[in-house]
């Protein structure tokens, strides 16, 4: 009997410790979206954006399609929006039209204006 109920306690520890780890593991607890990760994302969209053209670099579009897909949460869209706008306003040289532009010309929709006055506390 003693054996019996040492094992429905390691049974449990067990169960608690792999729910405990489908936390952390779980996307909802992940790491939230940082600036660095933001501008890694559309870093090679810095040159386009002072030129503009036909269409973006296909590793602009590859990196805002990505950031899009890493920008699922709202505290992440919000935290993408901010980079973006601080980016916007302060890489020299960047065309405002153009890079508002950038989604759509690489097939992606998102919510707000990627410009200097975006109120990014609307994001959602």
């Amino acid at each position: 009997m003693a054996r019996s109920a040492a094992a429905a306690g390691t049974t449990r520890v067990s169960l608690a410790l792999v729910l405990a780890l489908l936390l952390v593991a779980s996307p909802q607890y992940a790491d939230a979206l940082t600036c660095g990760q933001v501008l890694s994302f559309i870093s090679q969209c810095v040159a386009y954006s002072r030129t503009g053209g036909a269409a973006p670099p296909e590793g602009c579009c590859s990196g805002v399609k990505g950031l899009n897909a890493a920008a699922k949460l709202t505290p992440d869209r919000k935290t993408a929006c901010d980079c973006l706008k601080k980016a916007a306003a302060g890489i020299s040289g960047i065309k405002p039209d153009v890079v508002a532009a950038i989604p759509g010309k690489c097939g992606v929709s998102i919510p707000y204006v990627i410009s200097a006055s975006t109120d990014c506390s609307k994001v959602h």
